[in-house]
């Protein structure tokens, strides 16, 4: 079994001409391989089946391997078995059907109230860039917009007495959504500077009156949160920021679906990383066996 595995080596690099660090991980992967096969008294690689290989990877992952090293290995083991097959030592692959666990999706990363209002409340000069990018900070956390939506937004999309904008989401779709009393306090601070330089329609735009580009909204909003906060900030974390705060405080997943615009309600979900108090007060509250007896200890 070890001369086929050092056979397949040398075939990556004299035939595939794999890097050498490919093939050491190549190689790392196949001798857990080859340890399993061992352990299980396997004596040829055509032994090997796919309950047994679902163990290994069971017993990996109860080890601590990520899911990416997972799938690295059972890709490692593809290869391998195509090989084999191919060289007449097998007939069949046992890594088929078979996948690796999926890994946890990384939670996003948003402010917490008090932060999010250390980085709003901070003082506000009255000149034509800090009045428009407190506008724009002031509208990514109020109605949650995506980088997109805020810079195609036009002067005709607001409507500012009733406190709405229309935004043009994902797939061109139009989603209306609220403006918040300090973000239109915020905007009509700076629409009277913005008309006078405006060359376009846009509700953002530099000095030179033209729209601004995502990248230089990305730089001003990054620069604030070094300035505010003394952290990196980017647009998106603002709008996780609306959605948990929005979340932890209604309990609204399906409300929250529409505010951002969300086609499919699990993609609302990564926001429902409530904190376990949160959590115990809402069952205290409203599970009927959970209500405890008046005066008890």
């Amino acid at each position: 079994m070890e001369e086929h595995l050092d056979a397949y080596c040398h075939h990556l690099r004299s035939e595939r001409q794999v890097s050498a660090h490919t093939l050491d991980g190549y190689r790392r992967d196949l001798l857990k391989l080859l340890a399993f096969c061992r352990d299980e008294h396997l004596e040829d690689w055509s032994r090997l089946d796919a309950r047994r290989l679902r163990a290994l990877i069971v017993q990996l992952h109860r080890q601590g391997q990520s899911s990416r090293s997972l799938a690295r290995l059972l890709s490692a083991i593809r290869g391998f078995y195509r090989y084999l097959i191919r060289e007449g030592v097998c007939q069949h692959d046992p890594a088929n059907g078979v996948t690796a666990p999926k890994g946890q999706k990384p939670l996003p990363k948003n402010l917490d109230v008090d932060r999010t209002t250390q980085l709003l409340e901070g003082a506000v000069e009255d000149d034509f860039i800090a009045l428009r990018d407190q506008a724009m900070l002031e509208l990514f956390y109020s109605s949650g917009l995506r980088l997109s939506e805020l810079v195609g937004l036009d002067i005709v999309d607001l409507d500012l007495p009733d406190g709405l904008a229309s935004v043009r989401g994902k797939g061109n779709k139009r989603r209306v959504v609220p403006v918040g009393s300090k973000a239109r306090e915020a905007l009509e601070r700076w629409l009277p500077q913005r008309a006078l330089a405006a060359q376009c329609e846009a509700v953002f735009i530099g000095q030179r009156g033209q729209r601004l580009t995502p990248r230089a909204i990305q730089l001003r909003v990054r620069e604030a949160g070094v300035r505010e906060l003394g952290q990196h900030l980017h647009p998106h974390m603002l709008r996780h920021s609306f959605a948990s705060h929005l979340l932890e405080s209604s309990r609204d997943l399906r409300a929250v679906q529409e505010l951002l615009g969300h086609a499919d309600i699990a993609t609302t979900q990564i926001y429902t990383h409530l904190d376990f108090g949160h959590l115990a007060q809402v069952y205290d509250d409203t599970h009927p066996r959970a209500k405890r007896k008046t005066g008890a200890t």
